[in-house]
Parts: C-alpha cells; sequence; structure tokens
C-alpha cells in the first residue's frame, strides 16, 4: 500500500522551515512555480502583520527530484526565513507572561519552562508554510488526474458571503478570489469584510472567519468505510483540526444538518447516461449536503470541507494573565502578529485538504510510478462504469 504522508520542521525565527513528504511515485512533474505561488498567496490578504513584508515565502527543493521530476524518494523542501534571530537572546528575550488562547501557558507547563518563546517558535502559524509547500506538491499529483482543490474565505468576523463555487465556473471564481483583498469571490462582502477588519484594528482587537476549500473531479469510491482511520471525512477533519487556530470543522452541511428533518439533508441520486464517461460516473446530485462524502468516502460530488479560525489571540491591547517567573498578575505581552489571518488560511485549507485526498488516492490506487497509478486509475474508473444493475458483481 502506498503511504503519501509529510512532516514538518522549523521554528518561526530560526534558520528555515523544512516540509519532508514520502510517498509521492516517481515520474511526476513538481510545478515549482505553481508551489511558490501559492506560497505567495499565503503571505497575501488584508488585515496581515509586519512579517509578511520582511519574508519572501519560496521553496527550495533540496531532495527527491530530477530535474524537477520526482525519483520516488523523499522530496524535502526548505523555506528560509529571512527574519532568523531565535539564538540572538537581545532580539528574541523570554516571554514570561503567556498570551490567552495561545499554546504559551500550557506548553510552558508540558515543558517545565517559565519562557513561552521556547514554545510559540514551533506553535506559531508559520509552520504552515512548509504545510501550503507539501500541499501543493500534493496538487501536483491531483492535477494529473483531473482533480483541482479551491480555497477561499466564506466569512470574516459576521460578514459572509453564500457564494457557492462550481467546477463549471471554476476559472471564474479563481480569478474572482485572486482579485479580492480578503480571498473572498464576492467583491461586495470584500468590501465589508476589510471595514470589519479596519475596525477590529482601530480597537487593538483581532478577527476570525470561515473558511472553505471545495475539491472537484473526484470519482466515487475515494476513502473508506471499513476502517474508521482510513474514512476520508474522518482523515479530512484531523487534518484541518490541526491547523493553528482552528477551533471547528464541518463537511458538506456540517452542524446544520442537526436542525433539519432527513428528507431536507440527504442527497437524491439520478442516473445520467450523458455523464457517464465522466469522473462522476454518471451518477449526479442535485444538491450536496453530504459535502461530496458518505460514508467515509467520495460519491462523486464536490468534497466540500469548512474550517472555523478564531480571532488571533495575540491582542495589540494585551489581555490578563500571570507572569509566570513571578506569579503577579499581568497584562500579556505583544508578539508582532496580525490583525486577521483568514486569507492566510484559506490557502492553508485548501493545501491541507489537498493533501489528504491525494493521500487517499495513493492509498487506493497505489503504484511506484506515475505511469503504474494512471494505469490503477483507468482501470478502476473503466471497471466502475462496466457496472449496470442486474449485471456482474455481488
Amino acid at each position: 500500500m502506498a503511504n503519501l504522508d509529510y512532516i514538518t520542521a522549523g521554528e518561526s525565527h530560526g534558520p528555515a522551515l523544512l516540509a519532508i513528504v514520502s510517498g509521492l511515485p516517481a515520474g511526476l512533474t513538481v510545478d515549482m512555480e505553481f508551489v511558490n505561488a501559492e506560497l505567495r498567496r499565503r503571505q497575501g490578504g488584508f488585515g496581515r502583520g509586519g512579517r509578511q513584508r520582511i519574508e519572501t515565502d519560496t521553496a527550495e527543493p533540496l531532495t527527491g527530484l530530477k530535474q524537477g521530476v520526482t525519483l520516488g524518494s523523499p522530496l524535502t523542501f526548505k523555506i528560509a526565513n529571512k527574519d532568523n534571530r531565535l539564538d540572538d537572546p537581545t532580539k528574541t528575550p523570554p516571554l514570561r507572561t503567556p498570551r490567552p488562547g495561545h499554546a504559551d501557558l500550557a506548553g510552558s507547563i508540558k515543558y517545565l519552562t517559565t519562557d513561552c518563546r521556547d514554545v510559540l517558535e514551533r506553535a506559531s502559524a508559520r509552520e504552515t508554510a512548509a504545510r501550503v509547500a507539501a500541499g501543493a506538491a500534493a496538487s501536483c499529483l491531483l492535477a494529473k488526474f483531473g482533480i483541482t482543490a479551491f480555497g477561499f474565505v466564506r466569512s470574516v468576523h459576521q460578514v459572509r458571503t453564500d457564494v457557492v463555487p462550481s467546477e463549471a465556473k471554476l476559472a471564474e471564481f479563481v480569478a474572482s478570489r485572486d482579485a479580492s483583498e480578503t480571498f473572498c469571490p464576492d467583491a461586495a462582502a470584500t468590501e465589508r469584510q476589510k471595514d470589519m477588519i479596519r475596525q477590529a484594528g482601530m480597537e487593538k482587537s483581532t478577527v476570525g472567519g470561515l473558511v472553505e476549500c471545495h475539491v472537484f473531479g473526484l470519482p466515487p469510491g475515494i476513502g473508506s468505510c471499513m476502517d474508521w482511520r482510513d474514512r476520508l471525512d474522518a482523515r479530512l477533519a484531523y487534518s484541518v483540526m490541526g491547523i493553528q487556530a482552528f477551533k471547528a470543522v464541518e463537511i458538506g452541511l456540517g452542524v446544520e444538518t442537526a436542525s433539519r428533518f432527513g428528507h431536507e439533508v440527504h442527497d437524491p441520486i439520478r442516473f445520467d447516461a450523458s455523464q457517464a464517461g465522466t469522473h462522476n460516473l454518471g451518477f449526479v446530485r442535485d444538491s450536496n449536503n453530504a459535502g461530496g462524502t458518505e460514508g467515509g468516502m467520495t460519491n462523486g460530488s464536490p468534497l466540500v470541507v469548512r474550517g472555523t479560525m478564531k480571532p488571533i489571540s495575540t491582542l495589540l491591547r494585551g489581555m490578563p494573565s500571570v507572569n509566570l517567573a513571578t506569579g503577579q498578575a499581568a497584562s500579556s505581552d505583544y508578539e508582532r502578529s496580525d490583525i486577521s489571518a483568514v486569507s492566510a488560511a484559506s490557502v492553508v485549507i485548501q493545501h491541507v485538504v489537498a493533501f489528504e485526498v491525494a493521500r487517499a488516492m495513493r492509498v487506493k490506487f497505489g503504484g511506484d510510478s506515475m505511469g503504474e497509478m494512471q494505469m490503477q486509475v483507468a482501470g478502476y474508473l473503466q471497471a466502475a462504469r462496466g457496472l449496470r444493475l442486474g449485471g456482474a458483481g455481488t
């Protein structure tokens, strides 16, 4: 069984971040222009802080490629930190007062230190740059099978858009999102979201929001209902909740399913012979409340994953806390931060979702090389299209 996986390494103000991806098949061309464009997108968005004016994130491949093509060995990306000051005590003094909402207090107790900096350096969302690089490489694999992930901002604070991306108009949605300073494919909502971020800045506070990823082109049957650890929806929830500052994950209609009757939730199935040659094998739905998964597997509809990002926990105004060295009441210290990083979060969710989808594809189809994997996928689709009620099978 092919096992696509990755780990990241590095600290926020250390020399560099690393992403090590294992399990990519040999013969895959990794589009480094795309990888680096996605890293630049992660740095953008209205409400970002001063760190983004310092860094110019670029992924340098160190291992696993020959002339831009995977060898089948682990792929390693290095993303250098220009703000490299971790070993300079004059620039990184001890942080004794934990920030409410951050990893500071729990991490300091866990590692038996009164210096929260030892924890925040790794807990920082700076680490997500490495995850975006890994996910972008996985997206190069998905593209070979006509599968595309699209991430965007659904809401900032209470300012929400109700647009529904579609595969037929995906290029238009990408253009609208990329023209938006909040990465929301709705121009009117973008302006209201910017106003909300400005208001938070004037109040020396921060705002969170909802980010969403749709994956188009997935055939039915990716994932598993046989082992809870292999359910695609479960793996997606795990990976999205692993993004810094995320507090909830929804698939499809999500929490709203609890307040509807069954006939208002489940998506009726139709067969359209004219679509039998497409990725959905002709099985279509007039709604997608399930978000593209049933029983832990894809069902041929677009995959829809939504994440809730809380407001960033570093506030310019500070919050009541305790000095760990003295035990006395104190106001939390300010570390350079953003007013809103929801735009960046929409890039991160796109790529952690893409990676999990690619992982599930590798589990099902395997193959040491791209040619072998492509034959496995083609064989599966051919066999699935051959199934008819009353025909061969069990």
